[in-house]
């Protein structure tokens, strides 16, 4: 692989690193929001359970809707953010996300709980075409890696401080006490974008799809569906959060049956992946901000991911080292991060033009919500066969296939870029 750095016209002026930093941030911040969010009803369910009289699978469906609107919602969203600009799509999830804790928060029965997800689902569909489209517009493209490093950072520490504080919330007052303190933080969020709005004014750069601009050709709104480049992202996604979804919902319970640890510990190992991934998601900033062979940098750091989720299958570890092969199979996805969301980056440009960012980004994203709607599913009859192994070689699969497909969209990209190159 040839490292290439970034020097020329796409080097940042001195005088953007501040306007880059404040953008980072508040995009950050946005993003970290909407991952609290995702996880504002699995803490409660201990108090939302027995107070409703709900079933695992009652509790569980909560959380399909609002995967399922989130899914659908975000494959639209990016239409009206490729024609309105993404500021007041994001200040509109934003405000989504608190009223959702409200809608909890008075909730008295089970369609309540019904009506908070999905108007937590419908905000949070907008964050990716809406974060992406602001960082690709606003930050000085050496410094993409690094914000698309922050992005998935801040993404991770919103799922680790949101159990925390509902449980400790819920546990010192109730449930209902809670959830209003989940909007009043979606509340203060939404007060501090719109007291800062102007760095996140963008609406220059949007393009009616369809319309022509001087720079780039009319095109259908919906051309980039018959890209192959653009369903491979979508491919991806569902691939690679599908693997994560397995982790994220049974990696206790594979790690205690596999390896017989104590529930504490088999937790622990979740945590170590986390821990693991946010360090590969800096690391993979730093990196995605040197090279360019981005799909090839996400082959190699999915495939450690793979070979470690294989040790783990194998049942042949020590026990000790359990928790550090999941922080190494960790790191290797985080690393995978910012990489990956540049190359959806240069397969939308490729072909469509900065103009496509919003339908590009919430399309593909979208295989994100499936993958982790599906999963569980998927892999769960594996845990009630007591395949417990075998779920873990899943994930291995299921990265393999990821990479493969990032690999595709690598060499598709660059074949189109080298066309555009001739006909020029």
């Amino acid at each position: 692989m040839n490292a290439e750095t970034v020097s020329g016209p796409d080097a940042p002026a001195p005088d953007s690193r501040r306007r880059d930093v404040e953008v980072i941030s508040l995009v950050g911040l946005a993003h970290g929001t909407s991952h609290f969010f995702h996880l504002l009803l699995p803490p409660l369910f201990p108090w939302l359970m027995p107070e409703f009289g709900l079933s695992y699978t009652q509790a569980g469906f909560l959380m399909t809707v609002f995967f399922v609107i989130s899914g659908i919602g975000q494959a639209l969203a990016g239409f009206v953010v490729d024609r309105t600009g993404a500021r007041p799509v994001l200040l509109f999830g934003i405000g989504m996300l608190a009223t959702s804790g409200v809608v909890l928060g008075l909730a008295n029965s089970y369609t309540g709980l019904l009506a908070a997800a999905a108007v937590a689902g419908l905000g949070n569909s907008i964050f990716h075409p809406a974060d992406f489209t602001l960082l690709n517009r606003r930050v000085s493209t050496a410094r993409l890696g690094h914000a698309f490093s922050v992005h998935g950072l801040s993404g991770n520490l919103g799922w680790a401080a949101a159990p925390v504080f509902m449980a400790s919330v819920a546990a010192l007052t109730d449930w209902h006490v809670a959830a209003f303190a989940a909007a009043a933080i979606g509340a203060s969020v939404f007060a501090l974008l719109l007291a800062r709005r102007n760095s996140l004014h963008d609406v220059e750069h949007a393009v009616v799809p369809g319309v022509a601009s001087q720079s780039e050709p009319a095109t259908s709104p919906i051309a980039f569906l018959r890209s192959p480049a653009v369903w491979m992202c979508f491919l991806f996604f569902l691939l690679a959060t599908g693997a994560f979804g397995i982790l994220q919902s049974y990696a206790p319970a594979i790690l205690g049956h596999v390896y017989g640890l104590p529930l504490a510990l088999a937790t622990g190992g979740l945590t170590a992946y986390l821990l693991g991934s946010a360090a590969g998601m800096i690391t993979g900033g730093f990196v995605a901000a040197r090279r360019s062979d981005s799909d090839l940098v996400i082959a190699w750091a999915l495939g450690a991911a793979a070979v470690m989720a294989v040790l783990l299958a194998s049942g042949w570890l020590q026990s000790w080292l359990v928790l550090p092969v999941m922080a190494v199979m960790g790191f290797g996805v985080g690393t995978a991060g910012p990489n990956r969301d540049l190359l959806v980056r240069k397969a939308a440009t490729a072909q469509f033009g900065k103009a496509s960012y919003g339908r590009v980004y919430g399309f593909v994203y979208s295989g994100l919500d499936l993958g982790l709607a599906l999963s569980p599913i998927a892999f769960g009859p594996l845990l009630d066969a007591g395949m417990f192994a075998a779920a873990m070689a899943g994930v291995a699969v299921l990265q393999v296939l990821a990479l493969l497909s990032a690999l595709r969209v690598g060499q598709g990209t660059r074949v189109v870029r080298a066309q555009a190159r001739e006909a020029a």
